[in-house]
């Protein structure tokens, strides 16, 4: 976080560079300190830049009674003209450095906005889908957008701050020399008035944090019920969840009023010590003027600084209200980057074998190599299940832990629902290490894949299911996102999965922009360009659930068809009911309770296996009698 764009290397290393410094997570302080130390050359510069943007207002009201007492009163052209001359080149000065400042200030924020999206990137990329277990996806996305901005703020506000406290402490010099009693004055304002509004502080900071916390919940309700939109419809779901939706929204709202309330107070306080200060200056001041230790000039000069403290005071005000804002995202931000990836980094693995079956150990299931397998189970659980110990992945059975736990709680309750969240988050990383790090029970030829590195699993075995997302962005994106193929080849994977119609249907065929999750496409397009995406790595092994289960039968028959042809003696699982993928399956596995139970061809178990026939029939929707009899019409 050190230019724009911001090149952000914490969480990871490429090309060869060490990965940055990881943010210190012990408190939000710390954070925060971490934080601010990043953007020190950028928040320095803009302090010194700020001095000089109020150099009209620091040495301006000085010159403007000089011009006063030298000039006017004594009428002299001459004097008044070098005061003004010298009061222009101040104002010009403040303006040209007042442009730096504002770029100086937008760049900065603009730093760190878009640098803590890239940590919260980095953070998710290095997490991959152990994150969800740990952290609700609402709190993820309100820490890369809205408290972003909040870190972006506080660098401004402290290089603004900070050229502040030099011009408080400029003008203070200048009173003093003037006259000491006033320029103590002016010395003691500005902590006194800060110090009135501390107390306000802390119960601002609570609500803040109430009104956090509601707004990621309802950032999280929001993208469930738009990830489930489709769903939702089909069971008349929608109403239920509106209704909860607008329930949370109005819990966020009630906590946005609440905490404006209090920010408005912390305000209040600020105009109104203002202006007693103004008026209790003033008051000096032209008494002062009547016993003849001050002068006329001086005088305006006086009003012109009392004037002008307003604005350090307000500023040391928002100061304390920005730090509270930004100690609340950092209280959120540190839940995010404190999470550690389970996997274990080994000194020695074991180089995963080529061309060798795949067997788990906990189902009895065996994917022989370079054959098409089918798994069928009348439990889509149970087969989902498998593709994540066959892909190495956590198991979804978790839930994560929100920061809710704790918010809107007061002293001893709240550290009883902190000490609760952090006990539970700490169960569920030694959960997810215990199980990243023990034998993981599925074997590529004899290798535990839990002896071999996570990259080399990855390389190796494919897993592509129903909760592969596409992301905005070009065709050619969803398809290659690491620009590795030719034209030819992403081609013949969009071929493979029949997806053509979603390019001829694309402005600009390639280069046709895809919304996020693909929301411009039917559920059958979405699937089929995951589909290709997934054929295009041509990965050893790949492992795919339920591919074709929103797509019309003739489509399904193609893309089976192609299939089976493209990866012919490569080594495929696919886990479907569909009598149009079964007759193309070298082998076909009943899963029945979560194991392998029985396993031939698609024709002999529907021969021999009254469970492989009920759940085939199922599938079709038809009587077992009409499938027995009329099975080669339907496949």
């Amino acid at each position: 976080m050190r230019d724009f764009p911001p090149e952000i290397s914490t969480f990871y290393s490429a090309a060869g560079r060490k990965p940055s410094a990881a943010p210190d997570t012990r408190t939000p302080a710390a954070f925060l300190r971490w934080f601010l130390k990043q953007q020190w050359p950028v928040i320095a510069l803009s302090t010194v830049v700020g001095v000089l943007w109020q150099l009209p207002l620091t040495v301006g009201p000085l010159l403007f009674g000089k011009a006063v007492d030298h000039g006017i009163v004594v009428h002299s052209t001459s004097g008044t003209l070098f005061w003004a001359g010298m009061l222009l080149l101040v104002t010009v000065i403040g303006a040209t450095f007042g442009i730096v400042l504002h770029t100086l200030v937008v760049r900065s924020w603009l730093i760190n906005l878009y640098g803590t999206m890239k940590m919260v990137t980095r953070k998710v990329v290095q997490m991959g889908h152990v994150l969800p277990r740990r952290t609700p996806t609402g709190e993820v996305l309100s820490v890369a957008s809205s408290d972003s901005d909040e870190f972006g703020a506080l660098t401004e506000i402290i290089a603004r701050a900070g050229s502040q406290v030099v011009a408080y402490l400029v003008v203070a010099f200048i009173v003093l020399t003037l006259s000491p009693n006033l320029g103590i004055l002016m010395l003691l304002a500005a902590p006194v008035l800060v110090g009135a509004a501390m107390p306000l502080l802390k119960p601002l900071h609570r609500r803040q944090q109430l009104e956090r916390g509601r707004n990621s919940e309802l950032t999280s309700m929001a993208t469930d019920i738009v990830a489930g939109l489709r769903i939702l419809r089909g069971i008349g779901g929608e109403r239920t969840f509106g209704r909860n939706y607008d329930a949370q929204s109005q819990l966020a709202r009630q906590a946005g009023v609440s905490a404006g309330i209090w920010q408005a107070a912390i305000e209040a306080v600020g105009v109104l010590f203002s202006g007693v200060f103004i008026v209790l200056l003033v008051w000096l001041g032209t008494h002062q003027v009547i016993d003849g230790d001050l002068t006329i000039g001086q005088l305006i000069s006086f009003l012109g600084y009392a004037l002008f403290m307003i604005y350090p005071i307000q500023t040391f005000f928002e100061l304390a209200q920005k730090v509270t804002r930004a100690m609340v995202s950092a209280r959120k931000a540190i839940v995010i980057f404190e999470h550690q990836p389970p996997w274990p980094d080994l000194e020695t693995s074991t180089p995963l074998p080529e061309d060798a079956d795949l067997y788990d150990v906990l189902s009895g299931f065996t994917a022989h190599d370079g054959e098409l397998t089918i798994v069928v189970s009348a439990v889509p659980e149970d087969t989902a299940a498998l593709a994540d110990r066959l892909g190495r992945y956590l198991p979804a059975d978790t839930e994560p832990v929100s920061q809710e736990l704790e918010e809107g709680l007061k002293g001893r309750a709240a550290r009883r629902a902190r000490a609760q969240r952090l006990a539970e988050r700490a169960r569920l990383a030694a959960l997810d290490e215990e199980l990243a790090t023990r034998e993981w029970g599925v074997r590529l030829g004899g290798v535990d894949l839990g002896a071999a590195s996570l990259d080399d699993v990855r390389r190796h075995i494919l897993v592509s299911d129903t909760g592969s997302q596409l992301f905005a962005g070009t065709l050619q994106d969803a398809i290659d996102p690491h620009g590795r193929l030719t034209r030819q080849q992403a081609e013949h994977a969009v071929r493979v999965a029949n997806a053509e119609d979603v390019y001829d249907a694309l402005p600009g065929g390639w280069q046709g922009l895809l919304d996020e999750r693909g929301r411009g496409l039917s559920g059958g397009q979405r699937q089929r360009v995951v589909l290709a995406r997934a054929l295009a790595v041509e990965a050893p092994i790949l492992v795919l659930v339920e591919p074709t289960s929103a797509v019309d039968a003739h489509t399904e028959a193609r893309i089976a068809e192609r299939v089976a042809a493209v990866r012919r003696g490569r080594t495929t699982v696919v886990s479907t009911v569909s009598p149009l993928w079964l007759h193309h399956a070298d082998r076909v596995v009943l899963f029945e309770d979560g194991k392998a139970t029985v396993d031939g061809t698609h024709e002999d178990l529907l021969r021999d296996s009254p469970a492989y026939r009920r759940v085939v029939a199922r599938s079709m929707d038809a009587p077992v009698e009409e499938v027995s009899g009329h099975e080669h019409t339907h496949v």
